[in-house]
């Protein structure tokens, strides 16, 4: 599910389980861009973020190189990031419900304060800030796509169910003004990246989040990684920095995509990538840069994730904003890139919608279902991922 529930560690702590990661321009105003990071899968009317734990977007000024095929993007060191965090809950003397005020500290310094599920959330100069519970966003037929890697055959039905139907999470969403906050100089194409760490002084990063299903699907165990059968290497991943992985664990990473991309390129009965003489997949390199690229010189578009990276793939400038919408359908994309390189058919889930599509006015999300399902009950072959 995106990622939710990536790894043994953000199981036990949903409060800083990272769900989804977007990133799109603002759909009204040029030269804006919006950040939106859900957390807390299956959230309850109540849920609250957590006080011991730093929400932060980080987002780095990236370059692309279209007259080289294949070639990474280039993702500059200088990095402008917001950090949001929570106050413990707090009984209102009203009627006794429980709320929680944030912080959102901007790249300049400056703080922006804000009340957790106030639909007019905070204010700064040029920044909006927003923090509370919503309708999940995301759509999937999960269970079909478990049963696709493990009966090793295209599963999907033309009309699926979307597992997440009328759930709720906990999002955050940061609405700014590009030039005026980081500057002009630093371009309009940016890599973005969410994450959640330790609160204080010498933060431990806790959950990494770039682009969607990268551990949950494309990482999971499928029993054709030769190399690595019993490490679940999310909890790995999820402690690597989003721009530069450290050099101790990248090979079992390497190998992991390596092995599940060729097994993904088989389910369609036929091979449309070609491997190198090492095995190495022509979507390793790009998929270990795991961020989202967006360009906010482009206008907004709902259709539009992955479009940059194709883009760099092929040798072309990209004609989108890239990134990812609220209402994007990510999981086609995803599983029409690996399975047939867009050589054939659309490969569907068959669930082309969320409960309720995301509004091009801010907060942007839904309002949540205050009567949310019980959380569904997870496929046992789901465990490994």
């Amino acid at each position: 599910m995106s990622d939710h529930l990536s790894g043994t560690r953000a199981e036990a702590d949903p409060a800083i389980d990272l769900a989804d990661l977007y990133a799109f321009p603002d759909p009204s105003r040029t030269g804006r861009l919006v950040l939106v990071m859900d957390v807390f899968p299956n959230a309850r009317p109540g849920a609250l973020f957590s006080d011991a734990a730093s929400y932060r977007f980080r987002v780095r000024p990236a370059a692309i190189t279209a007259d080289h095929p294949g070639s990474l993007f280039e993702v500059g060191p200088d990095e402008h990031a917001f950090t949001c965090t929570f106050s413990g809950p707090v009984e209102s003397d009203a009627d006794g419900e429980v709320t929680q005020s944030g912080t959102c500290v901007l790249p300049n310094g400056e703080a922006v304060a804000f009340q957790v599920n106030d639909e007019r959330g905070g204010e700064g100069r040029g920044v909006r800030v927003y923090a509370g519970l919503r309708l999940d966003p995301f759509f999937m037929d999960v269970g079909k796509e478990v049963e696709t890697r493990s009966e090793r055959r295209l599963a999907f039905l033309p009309k699926g169910t979307n597992t997440l139907q009328d759930v709720d999470v906990l999002s955050i969403v940061v609405e700014f003004d590009v030039a005026g906050l980081l500057g002009s100089a630093s371009g309009t194409v940016y890599a973005i990246a969410a994450e959640t760490v330790t609160a204080g002084p010498y933060p431990i990063r806790l959950e990494r989040l770039g682009r969607p299903e990268v551990k949950n699907v494309l990482m999971s165990e499928n029993g054709v990684d030769a190399a690595n059968k019993i490490v679940d290497l999310r909890d790995l991943y999820n402690g690597e920095d989003p721009f530069r992985p450290g050099p101790h664990y990248v090979s079992a990473y390497r190998s992991r995509l390596n092995a599940n991309l060729a097994f993904f390129d088989g389910l369609d009965g036929r091979l449309d990538w070609t491997t190198q003489p090492d095995g190495t997949h022509p979507l390793t390199d790009l998929l270990l840069a795991d961020f989202l690229v967006v360009d906010v010189a482009k206008p907004y578009a709902e259709d539009s994730y992955f479009e940059i990276e194709r883009a760099l793939l092929e040798g072309r400038q990209h004609t989108t904003c890239g990134g990812r919408s609220l209402n994007d359908d990510v999981i086609d994309t995803l599983y029409t890139l690996v399975v047939n390189a867009f050589h054939g058919p659309r490969v569907s889930d068959g669930v082309d919608r969320a409960t309720t599509p995301a509004s091009r006015e801010f907060p942007y999300l839904p309002p949540p279902n205050l009567n949310p399902p019980e959380p569904a009950s997870v496929p046992p072959a789901a465990a490994s991922r």
